[in-house]
């Protein structure tokens, strides 16, 4: 397995927790190429939280990474020189560039994401779009994937984003395995509202947690708005509303997308035709599957199957 070099440029101010989801999903594991490496400009870094971080790497190790990736930080100001430069290194020799919310300013502020579409924390989108007017910034969205160069919104879009970048690389079946293990959503599609304005759901409220969970243990069945309403007990609108403040998505468009991981999965783990992974999936013919496949992930699913095989 040929190890892919994983940078994490934590900057001075850097979000503790920006910089522990990369950190803890590019681990070394077994099964797993990715060798992950915590990179400062000195040996300790501030952190938000007020405690230092020790950072083992230096720019040395950005320079020979695969991927880097620059997690938030504050306040927001331009980088040292050095780093605006070891980024656009990064980027003209077509390494993969990453911004976890604010690291997104960095990128900016290196040239990274000039001419492209970015976004990073609600809070900061008029402030990245008034300070570099040659970034596309996208309001509403968890996050941006440009090729080899993403960025993500506030802080937990970025466990979306990296399991993104390990579906990617290895596939939806060691994405979903992380994420279980994370105990965390195994796919969140990047165009998700990125900030819901309803309180989050606190010990005690109702929540359609359950019903979701339901859901995906039935996803080769028909499942209705009717049928996930009944099951939530309430009415179909006031299922919509619920499940659009609880996800930022609409019910069928998360059954869509969860049908779907089920179908890569499936096809990367068994050796089931294309016709009995969509129906199984749920996406009933292979004709269907097909044109889902084209138009999210721009393949086919026997294409899919030989990328992603094990």
């Amino acid at each position: 397995m040929t190890v892919h070099r994983v940078a994490v440029l934590a900057l001075d101010g850097v979000t503790p927790l920006d910089l522990a989801i990369p950190a803890q999903i590019f681990s070394a594991r077994p099964e797993t190429p990715y060798e992950m490496t915590v990179c400062g400009l000195g040996s300790t870094v501030a952190t938000t939280a007020g405690f230092g971080l020790a950072a083992p790497g230096g720019l040395d190790e950005v320079r020979a990474a695969d991927t880097v990736i620059v997690p938030g930080f504050e306040p927001l100001r331009t980088p040292p020189e050095a780093v605006l430069e070891v980024l656009a290194a990064a980027r003209d020799r077509g390494r993969r560039v990453v911004s976890i919310c604010t690291g997104a300013f960095a990128l900016a502020s290196a040239g990274v994401l000039d001419g492209l579409h970015a976004t990073t924390h609600w809070k900061h989108i008029e402030e990245l779009e008034r300070d570099f007017p040659a970034v596309a910034v996208d309001r509403d969205v968890l996050y941006v994937d440009e090729g080899e160069v993403l960025t993500s919104a506030g802080v937990c879009c970025g466990i979306d984003l990296c399991l993104h970048l390990v579906r990617r690389d290895l596939g939806a079946g060691p994405a979903n395995e992380m994420a279980r293990g994370l105990v965390a959503a195994p796919h969140r599609d990047g165009g998700q509202a990125q900030y819901v304005p309803a309180p989050v759901a606190v010990a005690g409220d109702a929540s359609l947690s359950a019903t979701r969970g339901w859901a995906l243990q039935r996803l080769g069945e028909p499942l209705t708005l009717r049928a996930l309403a009944r099951h939530a007990g309430v009415s179909q609108r006031t299922f919509m509303r619920r499940f659009t403040e609880e996800t930022g998505t609409t019910p069928l468009r998360w059954l869509l997308d969860a049908r779907l991981g089920r179908a890569r999965e499936l096809l990367e783990t068994t050796d089931h035709s294309v016709d009995r992974v969509a129906r199984d999936c749920g996406l009933g013919t292979a004709a269907n599957l097909r044109l889902h496949f084209r138009r999210v992930l721009g393949t086919t699913p026997t294409a899919y199957r030989r990328a992603f095989t094990r």
